[in-house]
């Protein structure tokens, strides 16, 4: 009999039993479509970076300089959001689809005006942001237009973290999966045409030219925005209209903003916003700490975190699977499942991305030629990911214990201990390090707080707190 993703999870909301056969395929099928999301969206930076960095030194480190700024204020949108998409996973776990669609109608007034804020505070910090950073003359302009641009793409950002958070929640990987393909290939394009200018080539002796704006670094922050725009509008339309279980044309609701739903929203979404703050706070302090060494070691930084995310593809494809899976067991009040899709998808993720530890090891130069022609860079930022292969199996438990723990609704406590993590010891180590070691003292610091993370993490999965003993029933 060949089971489906929607039989499986059925077999979840309608409390009937499922063998260790039914959890493995149900990860799989749901994890896999994730996982390729999540490889179109690393090629995509892959391939970012490589435009960027014929652009040379000081253009990749204008970008590097307020990147983590950027994964600050999308951390930020995307907890808003994921605080609505588990309370909708809850639902559909108790098999109340109306309820659900009503807290759909909900998000999407409360991320409208949400987004609306972040993005004039954006705007007004975009100026004097790259000073603060520490960056150089050379790249402060660069730095801030870029930084500009992609704050005004923020509403749109928000909205396609919400479709896409209320998709997974609801079982339904394929769509965004597919979606976040067609970013990716969007965004090579629009980035190649806005970022170089135009390319005059002969073929048979027939002239040809490639257009392109010539606008450099704002043109690779348009290129992304613009993909997102395109694919944020594809992703609602099908939320709203043509979802099975979520369009919001099955029945009728108000879109008005009730007490209950925004206090379960924040009561989810403060402890994940505050976390992404504080750590993202922390990378924009790791880049404070990075900037004064230099534009090679800004970019090599900037590239070796770009070429690192191969490693955790399969860590975040199967995070989403955790998080739809133990939600919706949380939503069915059945503890012992939540417990085994737990284990399941841990033991996965650290075994993948073990293996591909090993191969970010002795790939490291090569991945890192791929995406500047700068020797020096590719030196340094290889021999940073060389320290770095050696985490990724216990980095691979910390991002796939938290995907279980924010579908069991439990996240405060993760999120202290994501925070003691990073400030107490990765903040801490990267400034004793900087000094004698470099960059490559920053990369070791952050190795040994991965592991760390991790050994915590996985003791707290194993002490079953998570669950909620006095919430869920056998």
């Amino acid at each position: 009999m060949k089971f489906t993703t929607d039989i499986l999870l059925a077999k979840i909301r309608d409390g009937q039993t499922m063998t260790l056969r039914d959890q493995i395929l149900l990860v799989a099928q749901l994890s896999f479509p994730a996982m390729l999301a999540q490889l179109s969206s690393i090629v995509m930076q892959y391939i970012d970076a490589s435009m960027v960095g014929q652009l040379g030194a000081d253009g990749a480190a204008s970008i590097g300089l307020v990147s983590t700024s950027l994964w600050l204020f999308g951390g930020i949108c995307s907890a808003v959001a994921t605080g609505f998409s588990v309370q909708v996973a809850h639902r559909i776990g108790a098999n109340d689809f109306s309820g659900a669609r009503s807290v759909l109608r909900q998000s999407i007034v409360a991320c409208m005006i949400f987004a609306i804020g972040i993005t004039a505070l954006g705007v007004a910090v975009s100026t004097p942001l790259p000073v603060w950073l520490g960056g150089h003359a050379k790249i402060i302009s660069a730095a801030s237009h870029y930084f500009l641009f992609f704050m005004l793409g923020i509403p749109f950002l928000i909205m396609e973290f919400l479709a896409s958070g209320m998709l997974r929640c609801s079982g339904n990987m394929r769509i965004p999966s597919t979606l976040n393909v067609l970013m990716c290939a969007l965004d090579v394009v629009f980035n190649f045409l806005f970022i170089f200018p135009s390319h005059h080539f002969q073929v048979f002796g027939m002239n040809f030219t490639l257009p392109g704006l010539g606008l450099g670094v704002v043109g690779a922050a348009l290129g992304t925005v613009l993909a997102e725009v395109v694919v944020c509008l594809l992703m609602m339309y099908y939320l709203l209209f043509r979802s099975d279980t979520l369009k919001l044309t099955q029945d009728t609701g108000s879109y008005n903003l009730q007490r209950d739903c925004l206090r379960k929203a924040f009561n989810i979404s403060f402890p994940i916003g505050l976390q992404h703050v504080v750590m993202n706070g922390a990378m924009v302090m790791i880049t404070a700490i990075v900037a004064p060494l230099g534009s090679i070691a800004i970019a090599a930084n900037s590239f070796g975190v770009t070429a690192e995310s191969i490693c955790y593809m399969p860590g975040y494809g199967l995070e989403e699977a955790a998080t739809t899976l133990v939600g919706q067991s949380a939503g069915a009040r059945r503890r012992e499942l939540m417990r085994r899709f737990a284990n399941i998808t841990v033991i996965m993720a650290m075994i993948i991305m073990g293996l591909m530890g090993i191969l970010l090891y002795f790939a490291a130069p090569a991945i890192m030629s791929m995406m500047t022609p700068v020797k020096e860079v590719v030196d340094l930022g290889a021999a940073a990911l060389r320290i770095e292969a050696f985490a990724e199996p216990l980095f691979a438990a910390s991002i796939v214990c938290y995907g279980v723990f924010v579908g069991a609704g439990d996240t405060l406590t993760p999120c202290w201990m994501n925070i003691f993590s990073i400030w107490a010891v990765r903040l801490t180590l990267a400034a004793v390090l900087v000094g004698s070691m470099g960059l490559l003292g920053v990369w070791t610091a952050m190795c040994v707080e991965l592991c760390f993370r991790g050994i915590i993490f996985l003791l707290r999965l194993r002490s079953d707190r998570w669950i909620g003993v006095k919430k869920i029933r056998q």
